[in-house]
Parts: C-alpha cells; sequence; structure tokens
C-alpha cells in the first residue's frame, strides 16, 4: 500500500509542471491539451518556451494595440447603434 501512496504522490508531482503550463497557454488563447501534452514530455522545455512566448507578446507594442482594438471591437459590437 505504501508504494501505491508513493506512485500517487510522485504522478501528482510530476503533473505539476504539464498542468501550469497547459492552463498559461490556455489563459492566452493557446491549446490547453496540445502544451498539457508538450508539458508531460518536455517539461521544463516547454514551460521555458511557453514564457518566451508570453513574454513576446507582453513586450510587443503592435500586438498590444491589436489586443486593445479588439477589446474595442468586441465592446462595440455589444452595444446597439440607434439611428433615428
Amino acid at each position: 500500500m505504501l508504494f501505491v501512496d508513493m506512485l500517487l504522490v510522485m504522478v501528482v508531482a510530476l503533473s505539476f509542471i504539464p498542468i501550469m503550463t497547459g492552463y498559461c497557454a490556455a489563459s492566452r488563447g493557446r491549446s490547453f491539451w496540445l502544451w498539457f501534452a508538450l508539458g508531460w514530455l518536455l517539461p521544463i522545455v516547454s514551460f521555458l518556451l511557453l514564457f518566451a512566448l508570453i513574454a513576446r507578446d507582453e513586450l510587443d507594442p503592435g500586438r498590444q494595440l491589436l489586443r486593445e482594438a479588439r477589446q474595442i471591437l468586441k465592446e462595440a459590437e455589444g452595444k446597439k447603434v440607434e439611428r433615428t
């Protein structure tokens, strides 16, 4: 029984990086399952790669303007335009 408990703890501990990688990817509009699988295959590499992609998105002014423009368009679609 002790072996099963230790095995379960190891699986949970090893799945921390894939779950965190998948969650970060999903919060940025990327595929959770793809990054979860990459997290299992290459845990540290996938986390660092995702970190680099997120940093690139955050530091690029063009991408920030594009994200703001999309937000403005989304809000504008939600409002009705009344014409008299």
